[in-house]
C-alpha cells in the first residue's frame, strides 16, 4: 500500500504503524509519530492499522545546542 511520510511517498506491506516503525529502523526511543494532525502514543502503534493513503509525520529527537 501507498503511505506518505514527511510528505515523500513509501510503499510498504506493514499492516501496523509498529511493523512500519520497524520497517523504517526506527530506534525504540527518541521518535513521535502523528497521523493527521494528531499524536499517536507508541504504546498504541502495535494496533495502529495503516490504510492506503495515510499520511504521517515523523519526527526524531535530536541533541546537542
Amino acid at each position: 500500500m501507498k503511505v506518505y511520510i514527511n510528505n515523500k511517498e513509501h510503499q510498504t506491506t506493514a499492516p501496523t504503524l509498529a511493523a512500519l516503525a520497524d520497517e523504517l529502523g526506527l530506534p525504540p526511543t527518541g521518535v513521535a509519530v502523528a497521523v493527521g494532525e494528531e499524536m499517536v502514543p507508541r504504546t498504541t502503534w502495535a494496533d495502529y492499522a495503516l490504510t492506503e493513503g495515510l499520511k504521517l509525520i515523523v519526527i526524531r529527537a535530536a541533541s546537542g545546542g
